[in-house]
């Protein structure tokens, strides 16, 4: 019944006025602004401090943005660098196209940089941070929704997606795969909350558990889409890039729970503690004689010696 299929937007474009509010831009900051904030709370619950994940997330969400794109842009290279297209394109970010195993992978990176220096493991931010990506990912995947695009094989379901005749589309009824994948990315958020929750997963193990389930729908739903992609050996590109990443983190974590098993005690350290000063006295407002020792030495240059109690007292001692 026509009535149960589900609608296209006429436009993924609402102007207000001079400014542009496009559809697949609002949702991926909506998607960062939950990563964001679930993260904060699981990364709170840990031990850590609040804010900590936003000051990070300024590195990382900038890296994965390029990251992403970068990916999409290589793998899809026919679309901007082939004759009678426009190369200016590849950086209209905004008219879709980012790449999840770029965005990843080079936001793994920023991450990396700002745990580094705020003296954080980044496998434990990982951890915080894994089912957040999840629910970024299927708020983001409405975006495609809103651009008509990333659709699947035509169906005669009624939760089938309506798209209209456009550049480079048909007009018919699709499998409506960014739906199938905005579920299987809560499915999987919720399946690391509960793993992380049960078996208290540490050192990167529930990052890995997302990236596995996450591999594991991603190779079935990116085989009913029929948009144009790169094959090798009758296969789509990105299920192979599934199927490599899926056995990497299977791998990550068999490895990890036999060498580092358990969960970190300390997730963040406390900066703002002072550090005690070496010649700091005891309760009886006289220096250890451990710190004395380590302060002057018996044999340093410039102390005075038994021999040389006569001299005058202007010589002081390791004071030069």
């Amino acid at each position: 019944m026509d009535l149960a299929y589900i609608p296209s937007p006429s436009t993924g474009v609402l102007n207000l006025g001079p400014v542009p509010l496009r559809g697949y831009a609002f949702c991926i900051i909506i998607g960062v602004f939950v990563a964001v904030w679930y993260g904060n709370k699981r990364w709170i619950a840990r031990g850590g401090k609040a804010g900590t994940v936003a000051d990070i997330a300024v590195w990382a969400v900038p890296f994965g943005l390029v990251g992403g794109r970068l990916y999409h842009v290589i793998t899809d290279y026919q679309l901007y660098f082939s004759e009678g297209e426009n190369w200016v394109d590849a950086f209209k970010i905004w008219e879709g196209g980012l790449g999840i195993w770029g965005a990843i992978a080079l936001g793994a990176v920023g991450a990396w940089i700002g745990c580094r220096r705020r003296g954080i493991p980044l496998p434990a931010y990982a951890d915080a941070i894994a089912p957040g990506i999840a629910f970024a990912q299927a708020i983001g995947r409405w975006g495609n929704w809103f651009n008509q695009e990333l659709y699947g094989k035509p169906t005669t379901l009624p939760w089938g997606l309506e798209i209209s005749a456009g550049a480079n589309r048909e007009e018919g009824i699709y499998h409506p795969t960014f739906l199938y994948e905005s579920l299987w990315c809560i499915g999987v958020a919720l399946l690391v909350i509960w793993a992380d929750r049960r078996f208290k997963m540490g050192h990167g193990r529930a990052f890995a558990l997302y990236v596995a389930a996450y591999c594991t729908g991603r190779a079935w739903i990116e085989y009913m889409r029929v948009d144009e992609a790169h094959h090798v050996l009758g296969l789509r590109l990105n299920v192979w890039t599934a199927i490599v990443v899926f056995v990497l983190a299977v791998a990550y974590i068999v490895i990890s729970s036999r060498v580092r098993p358990g969960r970190e005690e300390i997730v963040e350290p406390d900066r703002d503690k002072p550090a005690v000063d070496k010649g700091a006295t005891d309760e009886d407002g006289e220096a250890s004689e451990a710190d004395a020792s380590v302060d002057e030495p018996e044999d340093a240059p410039g102390n005075l010696s038994e021999e040389s109690t006569d001299e005058p007292a202007g010589n002081g001692a390791g004071k030069g």
